[in-house]
């Protein structure tokens, strides 16, 4: 399973132009993760999850969490023998975090300070 969920960050400008169509007007990408088939972005207004479906990956889920909906979230550092680390956040009237994972090439400490600059505004 870790090998299809495994992340690795992409520039923040290129994210901004190729999803261009799903942001609001003047909505930022601040930090963006590309997973083998999937994409999150990290906006100054939202998070966005973007599942893509399917063998062919034609059809495509887009997944808006506004900020203010996360409850809580925690984050798993990568170790000596398992080599990921993973994201858990809870949404409010939801009991199951969504979970993503990522390679220990990505600074989870800076995915988690981005989660609190913009779930504690």
């Amino acid at each position: 399973m870790a090998l299809f969920g495994n992340a690795h960050s992409i520039d923040p400008a290129q994210a901004q132009q190729e999803y261009a169509r799903l942001l609001g007007h003047g909505e930022q990408v601040h930090a963006a993760y590309l997973l083998i088939r999937d994409t999150i972005l990290f906006t100054d207004r939202r998070l966005i999850l973007i599942d893509k479906q399917g063998i062919t990956g034609k059809k495509t889920e887009y997944h808006s969490i506004p900020y203010r909906s996360i409850t809580h979230f925690a984050v798993e550092t990568a170790g000596t023998f398992d080599l990921d680390a993973e994201l858990k956040i809870w949404l409010s009237g939801t009991p199951a975090p969504v979970q993503k994972t990522f390679t220990k090439g990505v600074d989870i400490y800076e995915v988690q300070a981005i989660l609190t600059q913009f779930v504690t505004r």
